[in-house]
């Protein structure tokens, strides 16, 4: 399946997805989506908004922030609060998980990986003080396997020389 193809695919399940639970995924809700979706890193408010300005230029910072506001409550993005960003989440079809992001120092993509261990750690650190969990998202800095291998390359190289 061709990135275009998966793209749509993705915005289709999540149009059905709100649909199902009556939640009113409105054209520029769908258009910030569609923004996020067409990313390979997480992104800022601010660069939503210079994109969705694009189309249409009358569109403010509010709206923008809406939009997340709705998106991040239905589960179908993270904000990744290390660079106040947002990226999809590619298991909102899974209402209640918990993800790890990683998150490349290098070049700033993010890969998500759901995990139920960590989670049920999380759930009985939690009861042990009577804290109740709302939402839960483990964020891990280092290199992506691109970023290290080309590090490995670039240290090598410069061994040698």
């Amino acid at each position: 399946m061709n990135s275009t193809t998966q793209q749509k695919s993705l915005l289709t399940q999540a149009m059905n997805l709100c649909k199902q639970r009556k939640a009113n995924l409105t054209p520029q809700r769908l258009e910030v989506l569609r923004l996020i979706v067409q990313q390979q890193r997480a992104i800022s408010a601010y660069d939503l908004l210079d994109k969705l300005r694009i189309a249409k230029p009358q569109a403010k910072p509010p709206t923008v922030y809406r939009a997340l506001d709705f998106l991040l409550a239905q589960g179908l993005i993270h904000r990744v609060e290390s660079t106040n960003s947002y990226v999809l989440c590619h298991h909102f079809l899974e209402p209640a998980h918990t993800s790890v992001l990683f998150i490349c120092d290098c070049c700033g993509s993010v890969i998500e990986h759901p995990t139920t261990d960590i989670k049920q750690i999380l759930l009985e650190l939690a009861k042990q003080d009577g804290f109740v969990l709302r939402h839960s998202v483990v964020e891990v800095d280092g290199l992506c396997s691109s970023c290290a291998d080309h590090r490995m390359v670039t240290n090598s190289s410069a061994a040698v020389g």
